[in-house]
């Protein structure tokens, strides 16, 4: 298998640069998903510890996103240093081998705030998530998946 890492952006442009993504088989249903910028993370059925399933990767990576999503309004009230938790969940539909809903709980402490500004804040929060999480909006609309299976 050969990889093609393009971790530089391109000259001049101030673009991030590409992340090239795999998952390489490690064993009876595990893999490992890996980046070009050295991350890992271990995959695997419900019944193999300390690996996570792809449907639980699929609700993290929402309720990551939502806190990134989030993190410039709150921090910009609340200061760099406030604890959040996002937590995430639904149940597959198996007939279907899909996710109907899937619910998030951000968790964020604003009783500093007056229950006015607590208020607007959440608005504003709201609408950032909304606007630039790219995993929610993915989700929501629909993405076109193309599967190209190669052979030697």
């Amino acid at each position: 298998m050969t990889i093609e890492q393009n971790t530089a952006a391109p000259a001049g442009t101030g673009e991030p640069a590409h992340t090239d993504l795999w998952v390489e088989r490690t064993g009876t249903r595990r893999y490992t998903g890996r980046s070009s910028r050295g991350a890992e993370v271990l995959i695997g059925s419900q019944d193999v510890e300390g690996v996570f399933t792809p449907g639980e990767l699929l609700k993290i990576a929402l309720a990551a996103c939502t806190g990134m999503s989030s993190d410039r309004p709150l921090s910009r009230r609340l200061g760099d240093d406030y604890d959040a938790t996002i937590r995430v969940s639904g149940d597959a539909d198996r007939e279907n081998e899909v996710y109907p809903r899937i619910e998030e709980i951000l968790e964020v402490d604003l009783s500093e705030l007056d229950p006015d500004a607590a208020q607007r804040l959440l608005v504003v929060v709201e609408r950032a998530i909304d606007a630039v999480c790219t995993v929610g909006r993915t989700i929501k609309a629909g993405a076109e998946v193309d599967l190209k299976i190669e052979t030697d």
